[in-house]
Formats: C-alpha cells, sequence, structure tokens
C-alpha cells in the first residue's frame, strides 16, 4: 500500500517512564540490538505509510532529538508533561491540524512496533468507515483495544475541544457510535512495556 498524504504519525514519547527506570523511547529493538530502539521502529513504521511523522516529547526533549531528527521525523515538546498522556495527543494532534492534514495515526512509544500488514488492515478499515460516517478505527486483539489509532479530523476536534480534566477513554466512550473497533490478528497492537520484566519478556520481533 503506499503513501497516504493526509495522514500525520503522531507518537507520544512524553512520558517519564517512572517504573521502567529508563526512557522506554530508547529502548533497542529488539533487545539485542543497538543501533534501533523502540522509537526508531516505529518512525520508520510510519512512514512506510504516511510522509509526515510527529514525535511528542516532554522532559526528554534533548535526548529524543538525534533520534527523531537522523529518521526524518518532527519533534513537538508537551510543556506540562506532568498533565498526563492525553496532554500530550493533544499537543500531537493540535499540530496534525496545524499543518493542514484531516487525519492522524497515533500509537505510543512504549511498545514494539505492530506488522506491517496491520497498518493496512487499518488503513483500509478507515477508509471504508469514514464513508460510514465512522470518525475513527481502532485495533483489538482477542477483545483489547490497542494502538495505533486512527482518527479522522471530527475525533481529532472531539479530543481537542474536551476538558483537560477527561482523558482519551471518556472521549472515546463518548463517540462509540462513531468509531470502528478492528479485530486484527496482532497481538502487539495490545502491548504496554512498563518494566524491565515485561521488556524481558517480549517475544523477538518476526525475521524479514
Amino acid at each position: 500500500m503506499g503513501r497516504t498524504p493526509n495522514f500525520c504519525g503522531v507518537i507520544l514519547a512524553a512520558g517519564d517512564s517512572s517504573r521502567m527506570g529508563r526512557d522506554k523511547a530508547l529502548l533497542p529493538w529488539p533487545p539485542s540490538a543497538l543501533a534501533d530502539t523502540f522509537l526508531s521502529a516505529a518512525i520508520r513504521l510510519f512512514f512506510s505509510h504516511v510522509d509526515v511523522v510527529l514525535v511528542v516529547a516532554g522532559k526528554n526533549e534533548a535526548a529524543l532529538a538525534p533520534i527523531v531528527y537522523a529518521n526524518g521525523a518532527s519533534l513537538v515538546v508537551n510543556p506540562d508533561p506532568a498533565r498526563g498522556q492525553f496532554s500530550s495527543l493533544r499537543v500531537g494532534l493540535q499540530e496534525v491540524l496545524n499543518r493542514g492534514r484531516d487525519a492522524a495515526m497515533v500509537t505510543l512509544v512504549d511498545r514494539p512496533p505492530v506488522r506491517m500488514e496491520t497498518i493496512e488492515i487499518l488503513e483500509s478499515a478507515f477508509e471504508r468507515a469514514t464513508t460510514r460516517r465512522k470518525w475513527a478505527v481502532i485495533p483489538e486483539y482477542q477483545g483489547k483495544h490497542g494502538h495505533p489509532i486512527l482518527l479522522g479530523r471530527e475525533m481529532m476536534e472531539a479530543f481537542l475541544k474536551a476538558p483537560e480534566t477527561s482523558n482519551a477513554r471518556d472521549i472515546e466512550r463518548a463517540h462509540l457510535s462513531q468509531i470502528e473497533y478492528v479485530p486484527v490478528d496482532d497481538p502487539l497492537v495490545a502491548v504496554n512495556v512498563d518494566t524491565p520484566e515485561q521488556y524481558a519478556s517480549l517475544p523477538p520481533p518476526p525475521s524479514s
């Protein structure tokens, strides 16, 4: 599948990684590698389908910048990451709109990248869903919702207009009828890596 110019990739990477003890964006991926990280792998995956990738950083801006720029992405800074992940999402989505884009592909940096086929399935589902006036596509694996999520302009505006005290799940619940949930055969959509033990237990990536 070719690039989709109207999509803008957004990677949320502003967390403090307190339970991991080191920045999850910088974790080697695969663990035995030295040259690749969760962040660089996520950027490259998105660039296979979009032409702009935004990485939302926080206090870790200086540490992430070399990887972001070396891989052709752009850096957006959440001025107050202590407000939580929803604030980073809003910072990223506002930048998507500022750049004149009308759709976003959003993921979290604390996970291995999903399969290429998963992105293709979600993009195709989004194209079909928008003809039925759906605002977003969210993958699910064995009943668990995950990332990346694909958002149209209406859903982005819903996130941006919500009170700052809201969270993404609140907005999702308020717009269930506008969301398409897409089953995928990819456990990585629902994986979060918060601790060293979870990182150590990750399966290796499939051989190319």
